[in-house]
């Protein structure tokens, strides 16, 4: 038997070439919790000022309870196909241009979603809704299958409602947002600062070539 010693280091301690492959190597975990969820509260307030009612599904808990969350589907970020949807119902909601403003002030791409469907609704008395539900194997915009409706003063659905794809895009443009949103976030948690901060608070410590050990 014989035994070995080794030198071990912190972060800092590390060349710069072995910093970089410390860093390779926590971007491989992946993160290792599901970060996205602290954005889905946020997500789910924009959809109600918006006029969007959100799906929920149940989430079973290790400790046997169970919590509900919007249902909000992506995947990302390098692949072809990768986005996000989302399952529910769509209804005018009043003062939703001002709301979101409020709400978001320096987002317009908000703004122009939030215009964009008021005009619409303005124009037929504000009678319009839609449903999106999941469609295929993938998490995009395109997996969102919408149908939109819109009634006459009777209460009976207007026939070739003409601004149908125009809602749809709308409401595409939702997804399309909250997708941008997971991405920045991703892009920034693995960014060399991020990386370095979150190696330095969990202490972790590597050999002179910046493994891992």
């Amino acid at each position: 038997m014989r035994a070995i010693t080794s030198t071990v280091y912190k972060f800092d301690e590390l060349s710069e070439a072995a910093k970089e492959k410390a860093r390779e190597w926590y971007r491989e975990g992946d993160l290792g919790y599901e970060w996205w969820d602290t954005f889905y509260d946020d997500f789910a307030r924009i959809a109600d000022i918006l006029g969007i009612d959100l799906r929920q599904r149940p989430v079973k808990l290790m400790n046997g309870k169970t919590r509900y969350d919007p249902c909000i589907w992506w995947s990302g970020f390098a692949s072809q196909g990768d986005g996000a949807m989302w399952e529910g119902d769509y209804r005018y909601a009043k003062g939703s241009c001002k709301k979101i403003r409020e709400y978001a002030p320096n987002d317009n791409d908000l703004h122009e979603i939030a215009d964009g469907l008021y005009q619409i609704q303005k124009r037929y008395f504000y009678r319009v809704t839609a449903t999106s539900k999941h469609r295929g194997y993938y998490y995009h915009e395109y997996c969102m299958d919408i149908d939109v409706f819109c009634t006459n003063e009777n209460g009976y659905e207007i026939d070739n409602f003409v601004h149908d794809e125009e809602v749809k895009d709308l409401l595409r443009d939702f997804a399309r947002w909250i997708y941008r949103q997971l991405e920045s976030e991703y892009d920034y948690l693995m960014s060399d600062e991020a990386v370095d901060e979150c190696i330095r608070a969990n202490e972790y410590e590597f050999d002179e070539d910046g493994c891992s050990v």
